[in-house]
């Protein structure tokens, strides 16, 4: 399924947040569809501890608890339940909230829908607790940029999350596994699931050890603990495509697995000086002349 991180890319660019009506109402726009999802995630919200709440029903929305956990940090809870309810509830379906003092309302869409149970207004069972972590964590992106990206693996109930053979060809990149359970404080892991990029090559969705000769490993990606490739870790479902389980230190968990556009690999020499890229004196992400020049 193809889901946003946070770069929009050819055809598939999303629309402009809504902004507060007069109401204070807030919305996010809709931005899951099939096995496709942007990304876009910080990793403060994918740190932010309070996923430990019963239920993304209304009910459960409405309660003490959660109101003390949104409001202990408005904003960073807003952009953290945009991406769990993406990654919980199904598309179609929106949560809301409004908090009691400002009476200010915030909307959130589903996409993915990989937590049935926990949607419904019951509490996470522990595979959807794990679904959702390693959905988060696929969602999270070091420089806060959108990409399309394709989300493989099972849902909290053991389906297939839904993908289509264009989304296949048009993400044939692939990337990496995630693991793990923010639910129970047991944090959450990312593996390479291909060689790591080329000298010239780089992206803000690599982490830990993912571009050329690992130099990646001198950025900070925590929460997120990089454990080497996803073969070390992680047993392929029949298919080929994803990961069924993955463990680590005698727990066994349910992955997400991860494909990337070639577009949203940027290369050292197409003249643009993105984001993952520094001035310098090379054709390298980390030195590349001559896309951002020298350095001063």
């Amino acid at each position: 399924m193809l889901a946003l991180t946070m770069l929009g890319i050819a055809g598939c660019e999303p629309p402009p947040p809504d902004a507060a009506s007069p109401t204070g109402a807030r919305t996010q726009p809709q931005e899951s569809f099939n096995g496709l999802s942007f990304n876009g995630l910080s990793f403060n919200g994918l740190s932010f501890n309070g996923l430990s709440f019963n239920g993304l029903s209304f009910n459960g929305l409405s309660s003490e608890a959660f109101n003390t956990w949104f409001q202990a940090n408005p904003s960073l809870a807003d952009m953290a339940m945009r991406y769990v309810v993406r990654c919980a509830v199904p598309a179609g379906q929106t949560r809301t909230y409004t908090e009691p003092v400002m009476e200010l309302s915030y909307m959130w869409e589903g996409g993915l829908g990989l937590a049935p149970d926990w949607a419904s207004g019951s509490p996470a069972t522990l595979a959807e607790q794990q679904v959702v972590s390693a959905c988060l964590a696929a969602h999270a992106n070091r420089l806060g940029e959108e990409l399309l990206i394709s989300i493989l693996g099972l849902d909290g109930a053991g389906a297939v999350i839904p993908y289509t053979a264009q989304e296949l060809a048009t993400h044939s990149r692939q990337e990496s596994c995630f693991f793990g359970n923010l639910f129970n404080s047991e944090g959450v892991h990312v593996g390479a699931e291909r060689a790591p990029l080329s000298p010239q090559e780089s992206t803000s969705r690599a982490c830990a050890g993912l571009l050329h000769d690992g130099t990646e490993t001198l950025v900070p990606c925590a929460p997120m603990v990089y454990v080497g490739a996803c073969t070390s870790h992680c047993a392929l479902d029949s298919s080929g495509l994803y990961y069924e389980t993955c463990t680590l230190g005698g727990v066994t968990y349910r992955p997400i697995t991860t494909r990337l556009s070639p577009t949203n690999v940027n290369v050292c020499g197409d003249s643009v000086c993105q984001a993952t890229e520094q001035c310098g004196t090379s054709n390298r992400y980390d030195s590349c002349a001559q896309d951002c020049g020298p350095c001063p």
